[in-house]
């Protein structure tokens, strides 16, 4: 009988097997695939998350992150000029002579020695080395770093990763200039929530609604935090990692010795700033008094701190054409002080360049120097000579293992007996 008729299906031939696929591969007729598709799971008429989780990745990778504040700051300034034009973007660039510069350089010379001696003595308190000369220098390279690189932090992360390699501590270095960043930042808080408190400014009626709700949404979070602290039964390992590092900012900041020379040159460094900022506004033309200026100058300082900028570039002129334009003085002048602000500080931040070329040419030397050592030197002519006409070991080996060889042998001539 036909096997149609007893219902049992033919065995395929060799040459069959080998062309049907296997029971279970995907898509064959004779089983079922082992994992079903994507797409037979999914409900018909729902979109594909594909595209949609492939462009949130890129949002959040790395490299978008890198240049996001970068960004920012190129659309605030497109915006500024857009709005506010060109004119007085070369005002303010027109109106810088030599004698600003020298002041500008006499101001970031004093700020810069501040700041390393703030930067070492917060080194000290993590006990890690950092000699006073070495961190005046490294501190005017990160200023230039800073003002000509995007992001505006690129100098700082450069002298942490240097001093930490050199002292073979990479985290108690970047330690140490987190905490000196900190340090100044705290004091600008401290400073300008005392100005912007006390004296006209734009955004004095505005703090004086807020600040109550302020101070009871802070007094309220320090209560949960409290009542955490004491329910909690163990600590977990993310508040012991919390509180050591919160002692080693206590022993860098606020410890005995290190706290009245951290607060010092902290005071000492704002007033720098202010100072700038003032010398800039009377470049561009201002002729506000102190006072009136001091809170605008406070306004710029913050707004600098945001990572949003081209090397401090873009937040720092936006906040400083508004509160100007809130103060009556124009947002146009406004726009001039902050452009001329950033002009003084690039030309106080230029003895960095000096510093960076030196340490260059100093490390190209000192690479030539290992190399030309590592080299062999030529051989003298003597040793030539002797290499040249002295007979070859094999040829003295090969006449010495001769039996009949007529060089002595324990003072007496080789014969076949003593052989």
């Amino acid at each position: 009988m036909s096997p149609q008729a007893t219902g049992t299906r033919p065995r395929p031939t060799s040459l069959e097997s080998d062309r049907l696929p296997r029971s279970g591969d995907s898509g064959s007729p004779l089983g079922e695939p082992d994992a079903p598709a994507p797409e037979a799971s999914r409900p018909a008429g729902s979109p594909s998350p594909g595209p949609i989780r492939a462009a949130l990745a890129r949002i959040g990778s790395r490299k978008v992150r890198t240049h996001l504040g970068t960004l920012a700051g190129i659309a605030i300034l497109g915006v500024l000029l857009w709005r506010l034009g060109t004119g007085v973007f070369l005002d303010g660039l027109s109106r810088i002579d030599g004698t600003s510069l020298l002041l500008a350089l006499g101001i970031g010379l004093v700020t810069t020695v501040f700041s390393a001696w703030r930067w070492a003595l917060v080194a000290r308190g993590l006990r890690i080395r950092l000699p006073f000369g070495p961190a005046v220098a490294d501190y005017y390279r990160a200023l230039f770093l800073n003002a000509a690189l995007p992001g505006g932090v690129l100098g700082d992360v450069h002298r942490a990763v240097r001093h930490g390699q050199s002292e073979g501590d990479l985290g108690r270095g970047v330690k140490a200039v987190v905490l000196e960043r900190a340090a100044g930042q705290i004091a600008l808080f401290a400073v300008g929530a005392v100005v912007l408190l006390t004296m006209p400014s734009p955004v004095l009626d505005e703090a004086r609604h807020i600040a109550p709700l302020a101070a009871l949404a802070a007094v309220g979070a320090l209560a949960v935090v409290l009542a955490l602290r004491m329910n909690r039964a163990a600590p977990s390992r993310r508040g012991r990692k919390l509180r050591g590092a919160l002692a080693e900012a206590r022993e860098g900041l606020l410890s005995r010795r290190n706290a009245p020379g951290v607060i010092v040159s902290s005071v000492v460094v704002l007033a720098g700033y202010v100072a700038m900022f003032v010398l800039a506004a009377r470049v561009a033309g201002t002729t506000a008094s102190v006072a009136v200026l001091l809170p605008l100058a406070v306004l710029a300082l913050l707004a600098m701190g945001l990572p949003l900028n081209v090397g401090g570039w873009g937040p720092r002129e936006g906040v400083t054409a508004w509160a100007f334009g809130a103060a009556g003085l124009g947002a146009g002048r406004g726009l001039a002080v902050a452009v001329v602000y950033g002009v003084l500080s690039l030309a106080a931040s230029l003895p960095g360049l000096i510093v960076l070329v030196a340490r260059w040419y100093t490390g190209l030397r000192g690479r030539s120097r290992a190399a030309a050592n590592d080299y062999p030197s030529a051989p003298s002519s003597a040793e030539v000579s002797i290499e040249k006409y002295a007979p070859k070991e094999s040829a003295r080996l090969a006449r010495s293992s001769f039996p009949f060889s007529a060089e002595p042998s324990e003072g007496r001539p080789m014969t076949p007996e003593s052989v």
